[in-house]
């Protein structure tokens, strides 16, 4: 297994596609790095060269990646519970934040069902 910006990639799949088990590089922006190092996209991972590896692990670097990206999405969130604005509440109740309807889904954010009168 081949491993950039700390992520052991699958050796048998595409190149394109390898590079996006990476947290933060799509299908676009991985298409856009081998376009850039001049890797051909229907590569498999095992047939890389160091080189061409190389190549694509200083490219990658170009990119907010990994637990940076998470760090900074961590950040953004917590800032707007802070300032108190209508997303950073709905994020602190676990309900939708894009303006989902709530009456009748949004389960996974609110969680399993309590009927009323239930005994716990």
């Amino acid at each position: 297994m081949a491993r950039v910006a700390g992520v052991d990639i699958p050796n048998d799949k595409r190149v394109v596609i390898s590079l996006t088990y990476i947290y933060g590089i799509g299908l676009k922006t991985s298409q856009k790095i081998l376009k850039d190092t001049g890797v051909d996209e229907n590569k498999r991972v095992k047939d890389l060269t160091d080189n061409e590896l190389n190549l694509i692990r200083q490219e990658v670097t170009n990119y907010v990646v990994e637990g940076d990206l998470r760090r900074e999405v961590t950040m953004n969130v917590k800032r707007l519970m802070e300032i108190g604005s209508y997303r950073g509440m709905r994020h602190r109740r676990g309900l939708p934040v894009r303006g989902q309807n709530t009456r009748n889904n949004a389960r996974t954010r609110k969680g399993k069902k309590n009927a009323p009168g239930k005994k716990r």
